[in-house]
């Protein structure tokens, strides 16, 4: 099993973990705003996850954290 943690906050809502995942497991929110204005990102399908970590090794941010179980 794979978590994947969004740190909303620190997210800009930039779309590069979107694109970057190979299941699309996340998505930018279409709902949530942030205290910046941004849509953050947020998992959409978690048991899609693979745990390959293309996310946050994409994250400018660094606002992904991927943690196995």
């Amino acid at each position: 099993m794979v978590k994947v943690t969004i740190n909303e906050i620190v997210c800009k809502g930039c779309g590069l973990c979107v694109r970057a995942c190979p299941k699309s497991v996340l998505a930018l929110s279409k709902t949530k705003l942030n205290a910046k204005g941004y849509h953050p990102a947020e998992v959409a399908v978690p048991e899609a996850c693979i745990g390959c970590a293309s996310c946050a090794r994409t994250c400018p941010d660094v606002a992904i954290r991927i943690e196995k179980e």
